[in-house]
């Protein structure tokens, strides 16, 4: 049986972690395209650290989601189950991510579809 409480320990540390690095407005917010104070290649390269900026916030927003689903997975009973075909998830692959919804078996049938 999988120890839910440890689990849920480590799911709640990450989404506080996740909550507290929220990207900064300055980072994603418009690029200037006044070309009398900044350069082509400058305003490409902010245009650059802008994009970066905000696919890291796409991606920290995703995670919230899969460890909320987790969270109440566990608050549901289901935690640990393949949320897909019912089948126990290992502990080995939790420990991995927990906040993995689905077992190996229905993980690799997605991979190959």
């Amino acid at each position: 049986m999988v120890d839910v409480e440890r689990f849920k320990q480590r799911l709640l540390d990450e989404l506080k972690q996740l909550t507290n690095e929220g990207t900064h407005d300055e980072a994603t917010k418009p690029v200037e395209l006044d070309q009398q104070s900044i350069g082509r290649v400058s305003r490409i390269d902010a245009i650059q650290q802008q994009q970066m900026a905000q696919a890291t916030e796409r991606r920290r927003q995703i995670q919230m989601q899969r460890i909320k689903a987790a969270l109440k997975r566990i608050d549901e009973d289901e935690y640990g189950y393949c949320a897909e075909c019912g089948d126990e998830i290992l502990e080995k692959r939790l420990d991995t991510d927990p906040a993995i919804p689905t077992c190996t078996k229905c993980a690799a049938a997605h991979e190959t579809s």
